[in-house]
């Protein structure tokens, strides 16, 4: 768990290091290989767009498409003429639908063509939003399994998240490991608060977060095989002792590293969304990031949200980790966020388990506190709690029609 905490310490400090000028073309791997092809440079293949990003009009929304080609050719944006300035290009684009794929052509004298081709999602319906996930939980089901409380909120964890639904809505997305070691594992866990767990799945959810706490990166390296089957064995124990209201597939895997290989399996186990830090680690790349490329991964450190078409998967940045925040800077870090076109509409928080527990090395004793304050300032600035798995990023799903 140090090494845990290392890491987030440098997620942090990286926070600081953001700067602007992030090229929000298609990433290189899908960019035209000739260098003189037309060049999309915004929308990003993959942008999740919504009303802050066009204007909104009786059929759909527009919005600015602009690139560069070369000076003297004739541009064309899904066949309409663009406005051109020396090399750069710009066009209006109206979103009908929930995809809407946007093509660049470009016309030399000789009548040559070249093209770039993107995708964008429209998020017809967003609205502010967050949601909340706690991650490495697995103390609070021991704690319960070993004592056997009347109520599941009798233990003292459980009853802070139940008094901060109770304040201000929240939801939370609880992510848990299958095992603590020698004494304790999911299938020790009584299935007699399963009434319970379901009376309350209206805010408090259960998803696979990993095996164990240990080692670190437990599915940065291996085959998806691994991966699934890991999240099966959590997802039948909570499906035993809490009921399918209670589940929640995960959107958060420990250290948020998996193969790109393991992105397919997983939407196709219900995962509809990943968050992660997708910072950068001081060496020139990206990281806890699902191993995704390092193009890619600089636009979500920096735009928050990408949708990934071959898996189907919504990725989005962890806005802030509670337990790595004090709370007087809780409320400058997030307020900026608010005010952004691209992190403003849909927030993500996150904490730790661990750091409630007093036997913890971590342990903090305000813990609870710094949970208090980030939620208070987003519900006062009028964002909705949400389950992210559900809808789209917890808001209505687009259907494909617009």
């Amino acid at each position: 768990m140090e090494r845990e905490r290392s890491q987030r310490r440098h997620f942090i400090k990286n926070v600081s290091l953001a700067t602007g000028g992030l090229l929000m073309g298609m990433p290189t791997a899908f960019a035209a290989s000739d260098t003189k092809a037309p060049l999309i440079e915004t929308p990003f293949h993959g942008a999740v767009l919504n009303h802050r990003h066009g204007k909104n009009v009786a059929d759909g929304m527009i919005v600015r498409v602009a690139g560069q080609a070369d000076a003297g050719e004739k541009v064309m944006v899904n066949g309409q003429p663009t406005r051109r300035q020396g090399k750069a290009f710009e066009a209006d684009v109206i979103l009908r639908q929930k995809e809407t794929p946007i093509t660049a052509v470009a016309s030399d004298s000789a009548g040559k063509t070249k093209q770039h081709a993107i995708r964008v999602v429209w998020d017809r319906y967003s609205r502010p939003r967050y949601g909340f996930a706690s991650d490495d939980n697995s103390f609070f089901l021991r704690d319960i399994a070993q004592k056997k409380p009347k109520s599941l909120f009798d233990c003292f964890y459980l009853k802070i998240l139940r008094d901060l639904n109770k304040k201000y809505g929240t939801k939370f997305a609880v992510n848990i490991y299958y095992t603590t070691g020698d004494d304790f594992s999911l299938p020790n866990f009584p299935d007699r608060y399963k009434g319970e767990w379901r009376d309350n799945s209206d805010w408090l959810r259960l998803a696979f977060h990993a095996h164990a706490n240990d080692p670190p990166r437990p599915y940065q390296d291996v085959p998806a095989e691994i991966l699934i089957a890991d999240l099966d064995k959590v997802d039948e124990q909570i499906l035993r002792f809490a009921g399918k209201e209670a589940y929640s597939p995960p959107t958060n895997m420990h250290y948020a590293m998996t193969r790109p290989s393991a992105w397919r399996p997983l939407y196709e186990r219900g995962v509809r969304v990943l968050s992660g830090y997708f910072c950068p680690n001081g060496k020139g790349s990206y990281d806890i990031n699902y191993c995704m490329d390092d193009t890619r991964s600089a636009y979500l450190w920096k735009k928050d949200v990408l949708m990934d078409f071959d898996s189907g998967i919504v990725f989005t940045k962890d806005d802030i980790i509670c337990n790595s925040e004090p709370v007087e800077k809780i409320v400058p870090l997030l307020e900026p966020l608010t005010r952004d076109a691209y992190s403003a509409e849909v927030m993500n928080l996150l904490t730790h388990e661990q750091y409630f527990w007093p036997f913890y090395k971590g342990y903090l004793p305000d813990h609870a506190q710094r949970l208090d304050t980030a939620i208070r300032f987003i519900t006062e600035k009028g964002y909705e709690p949400v389950f992210l798995h559900e809808g789209f990023l917890g808001g209505k799903e687009p259907d494909a029609a617009g």
